[in-house]
């Protein structure tokens, strides 16, 4: 068994919108195809993904540096013995040989493509979900059949209408969707408290809401931001400050009684365990938001979660960013806390399958092998594009 062709082509995401900071509009990402020399039904196996959403396209270091080390590996050193399949681990191993440590940024996403289409690749040898895949590797008794699911969106639309966010929250109702995420820290707190309370009216309740700054604040900007939001008793309170800032966070969050989230922008396991040593995180409440897709793909985010529950943390709390189907897959496969969406936005790769339905805030897992693209229409059509 191995790998035969490994292609690469930047996607441009089509969303022209804004948070605190970043406007999206020029925004791209890597998507993936790994062509191994197995055959089923007659045609090869063939690993699909991407690199999350939200950065830039890893074009050039997957090219340049990753997919030569991955074609000139030996087979042989790319495959688990046990199992028979391709060993995620060696992969990842096989793709940062001669990368120094430390300096996570860009190089972990252009490695996460890469690793999370082994896992498809596995799943589809296996003719199963990559969520059944990931459960059995790491030892679960199964997957999780049903994953709690929140909407995010509730940008900077041009503009700050308290209406236009209500009938964006109304419109993820009728999809089934019970809890929301909305931005805040793009205008005046006054005016971002007034769309805040529009969205809770709209939500039913302040716990049905979450609030993401992007980590536009600096302390005392998110102290004032939490003062004016804590008494609404919100689902949480994300990103206030820049992500490695664990002071702030720490002393935010002696101020600020509500949960916070963050984790989002941490690539490293390293990362995660400063997070909770100086970044004053509270068990039980705070969330932890790391995406496999930013952060070298799956192993490296199981060693997150092995320092997080390895200092009392649940993994009930990690809440992954991202927005996609690699997403939903892998908090199936894990049993963690819950998976984001983007219902109407960051398309083609946000959302998930078209035929998908969202009952009660609850979506069901599919049977469909692999992640599952084949069943998202407007993606599907890019991944056909770049392996035809």
């Amino acid at each position: 068994m191995r790998i035969v062709k490994v292609v690469e082509s930047p996607i441009k995401l089509q969303s022209n919108i804004s948070n605190a900071l970043v406007n999206f509009s020029s925004h791209t990402v890597s998507a993936l195809a790994i062509v191994t020399d197995e055959v089923r039904n007659g045609k090869p196996v063939i690993g699909l993904s991407f690199n999350s959403i939200g950065r830039f396209d890893q074009s050039g270091i997957i090219r340049t540096r990753m997919i030569p080390r991955l074609l000139e590996a030996s087979p042989e050193t790319l495959v688990d013995h046990v199992s028979g399949l391709f060993s995620p681990e060696k992969v990842l191993t096989c793709i940062l040989k001669n990368e120094k440590p430390g300096g996570h940024g860009d190089r972990a996403q252009a490695a996460s493509a890469i690793e999370l289409a082994i896992w498809e690749i596995n799943a589809r040898l296996n003719d199963e979900p990559v969520s059944v895949t990931i459960a059995r590797h790491y030892c679960r008794a199964e997957r999780d059949q049903y994953v709690q699911v929140y909407a995010a969106g509730g940008y900077y639309y041009g503009g700050a209408s308290e209406e236009a966010l209500q009938q964006e929250i109304a419109s993820y109702q009728d999809l089934g969707f019970t809890k929301f995420k909305m931005k805040i820290g793009g205008i005046k707190l006054a005016e971002d408290v007034k769309r805040i309370e529009a969205a809770i009216v709209q939500a039913g309740s302040a716990q049905n809401l979450a609030v993401d700054a992007n980590g536009r604040f600096d302390l005392k900007q998110a102290v004032e931001y939490g003062k004016a939001i804590e008494a609404y008793k919100l689902w949480w309170y994300e990103e206030a400050g820049d992500p490695l800032d664990f002071e702030l966070n720490a002393l935010l969050s002696k101020e600020y009684r509500g949960a916070l989230a963050t984790g989002e922008n941490l690539f490293s396991h390293q990362d995660v365990k400063n997070l909770v040593l100086f970044g004053g995180i509270r068990s039980n409440l705070d969330i932890f938001q790391m995406d496999p897709g930013l952060s070298y793909g799956l192993t490296e985010y199981v060693k997150m979660l092995d320092v997080l529950e390895s200092r009392g943390y649940s993994r009930k709390f990690a809440f992954p960013h991202g927005g996609q189907l690699m997403g939903l897959h892998i908090v199936s496969g894990l049993g963690l806390g819950g998976c984001e969406t983007y219902p109407n936005i960051f398309k083609p790769m946000g959302g998930f399958a078209d035929d998908m339905k969202c009952e009660n805030g609850q979506i069901l897992m599919p049977d469909t092998p692999g992640f599952g693209f084949e069943r998202k229409s407007n993606l599907i059509n890019e991944f056909v594009k770049l392996v035809s």
